[in-house]
């Protein structure tokens, strides 16, 4: 049997959906861990970030630290694709259970670096999302690539190219046992 994009996906999904809570906990920690003392290296930057769902990193500890520092944003999600807004409380349980902050009417034209959370990753370190498309959507309305780092909890790869020319391509890959540039 060909490996496909979607049985890729189907099979990252069942692989995420498998794991124990506390297994889930403790991965997480290791992704954030590691994550925390690359960005603790930047300053005055603009970061895109995610609420975390219930199975992607939970990167809430980063977001609270590197506020004090850092631009946070965060997708808000529009039609199929998303635009990005300063991070600010409250957040609000959107479409998906994603929780989101507030529109905003503030321009922001430029993202330094951007935190991705993903399903699985291809041999070319494109992305398996959730399949709707939206991270590709809006990076590719992106004049400037930012730095972009995936970030995942169970490391599902596959050497194969499975992704299509539009998904989004990392700089970095941060998994508990792998960073990899």
């Amino acid at each position: 049997m060909t490996l496909t994009k979607p049985i890729f996906r189907k099979k990252c999904l069942d692989m995420m959906n498998k794991s124990s809570f506390f297994n889930k906990k403790y991965k997480s920690h290791l992704v954030t861990n590691k994550l925390e003392l690359l960005l603790n290296k930047t300053k005055n930057k603009n970061i895109l970030l995610y609420f975390p769902l219930e199975n992607e990193v939970d990167i809430r500890r980063i977001i609270v630290k590197l506020r004090k520092k850092n631009n946070i944003l965060l997708p808000f999600m529009q039609n199929k694709s998303f635009k990005i807004v300063p991070f600010r409380l409250p957040l609000q349980k959107k479409k998906f259970n994603i929780y989101e902050a507030g529109d905003s009417f503030k321009k922001i034209n430029n993202i330094d670096i951007a935190i991705v959370p993903v399903v699985g990753v291809d041999g070319n370190l494109q992305r398996i999302g959730f399949g709707a498309g939206m991270y590709d959507r809006f990076f590719a309305k992106l004049k400037k690539k930012p730095y972009t780092i995936f970030i995942q909890k169970d490391l599902c790869y596959t050497r194969k190219y499975v992704c299509d020319d539009f998904d989004v391509k990392a700089d970095m890959f941060i998994t508990p046992k792998i960073q990899q540039d």
